[in-house]
């Protein structure tokens, strides 16, 4: 016990940040542990034999490594993964799950003070990438016949959700509540976020979404469109097809009633070089989602694609090989004067850009929705080494993708 409280005093002293974490971890020593193992309850599970054959500063990495199963939720994402996927929880199915999971946390934990234990597994094994999370690896690698060597592995429920023979389960002692471990994680991320640059890019992406997790963007996007469409105004005009009610009233005047038509949709996409290959691809799904909001009326929606010139305005029902035009500059202005140009004039504007083009100076004359691209994370001008691009204005409702 004292050289593996040594380890973990260790384990802090060169990751501060998980200072929180790795004290709320409560010692249960067992024989049957195969090294050392977590339950979602916060249990560390630990073999005497395996702490008196490692090295002290690798038991400070064995440390992290068990408390980051923990603080990742990695029994939580393993049961809903298991749930998508139709899985069982058989032993090959479990230690699949338990390799995945050790290889988001495993490819950058390490170093700078805490070396890589003996036996410890890297994406590298598999010939895949770093920097992937648990469910990428389950999808993009079927392991199939390279774990029987790593039969040994077992990191305990707190790695793939499901329980094992030596652990106390959910009415054992020392176990933290729900909420005690969503403040453990709160800590731990409010540490992370607080000393910018001591952290890797994994953890600080994992405090950056554990308490405010990215929105549904698609449901927003859907659901600003429609909210523009239905908007008071929008596709309405009078119309002599069925008389107004209130003709009853004045005997021998004929009074159109308002009418509500389908609205008009123009998507306009931004093009430039600013906007990858993949954004664009997600533009054009992004149009039939628009379609759908509008109640599936294709002929109602067009597309304009726009660098620093507009193209064509091409109606959905038409575009079934739509081409994105561009790859120059940046100025949707163009676009929005495209749009507007159009007979008939469109209800509601859909802009999808990444935000670096000059913006209308005045408001449209219809509603106006922005789908904004994640930003480069600097901007680049030739001209001006300062450049910090426009937000986009106020009249318009602004939807963040992806």
């Amino acid at each position: 016990m004292e050289k593996l409280l040594a380890a973990r005093l260790h384990a802090v002293a060169v990751r501060p940040y998980l200072a929180t974490a790795l004290f709320a971890l409560h010692v249960v020593e067992d024989v049957s542990v195969p090294t050392m193992a977590v339950d979602a309850y916060w249990r560390c599970y630990v073999s005497p034999l395996f702490v008196a054959r490692t090295p002290l500063e690798e038991l400070a990495g064995v440390w992290v490594h068990e408390v980051s199963h923990l603080l990742r939720d990695h029994h939580g994402r393993s049961e809903r993964y298991a749930r998508e996927h139709g899985e069982d929880g058989q032993p090959g199915q479990r230690l699949r799950q338990n390799i995945a999971a050790d290889f988001e946390i495993n490819d950058d934990i390490y170093g700078d003070g805490l070396p890589m234990p003996t036996g410890a597994v890297r994406p590298s094994m598999l010939g895949l990438p770093d920097g992937l999370l648990m469910e990428e690896y389950l999808r993009t690698s079927s392991m199939a016949g390279r774990t029987s060597r790593l039969a040994w592995l077992d990191c305990g429920s707190g790695a793939d959700g499901h329980a094992r023979p030596w652990e106390l389960g959910p009415e054992g002692a020392h176990g933290l509540s729900r909420q005690q471990r969503d403040a453990v994680r709160f800590r731990v991320s409010e540490a992370i976020t607080g000393r910018p640059g001591e952290a890797p890019e994994g953890w600080r992406r994992w405090a950056d979404e554990a308490f405010h997790p990215p929105q549904p963007w698609r449901q927003l996007l859907g659901a600003a469109v429609r909210a523009a469409a239905g908007a008071p105004g929008v596709g309405e005009n009078h119309s002599y097809r069925r008389p107004s009610r209130r003709s009853a009233g004045v005997p021998g005047v004929v009074l159109p009633s308002l009418r509500r038509t389908p609205p008009r949709v123009c998507v306009v996409i931004d093009t430039s070089g600013s906007v990858s290959d993949a954004e664009l691809g997600s533009a054009l799904l992004e149009v039939a989602a628009i379609s759908r909001a509008v109640g599936g009326r294709r002929d109602l929606v067009s597309v304009i694609s726009c660098d620093a010139a507009a193209g064509v305005a091409v109606p959905l029902c038409r575009a079934e090989n739509l081409e994105l035009i561009g790859g120059g500059g940046t100025d949707l202005r163009s676009g929005f004067a495209r749009a507007l140009r159009s007979n008939p004039r469109p209800d509601v504007i859909v802009a999808l850009t990444d935000g670096q083009t000059p913006w209308p100076s005045a408001q449209p004359p219809c509603r106006t929705v922005v789908g904004l691209f994640p930003r480069a994370p600097h901007a680049v001008n030739e001209n001006d080494p300062d450049y910090t691009p426009d937000t986009p204005p106020a009249w318009a409702r602004v939807v963040p993708i992806g």
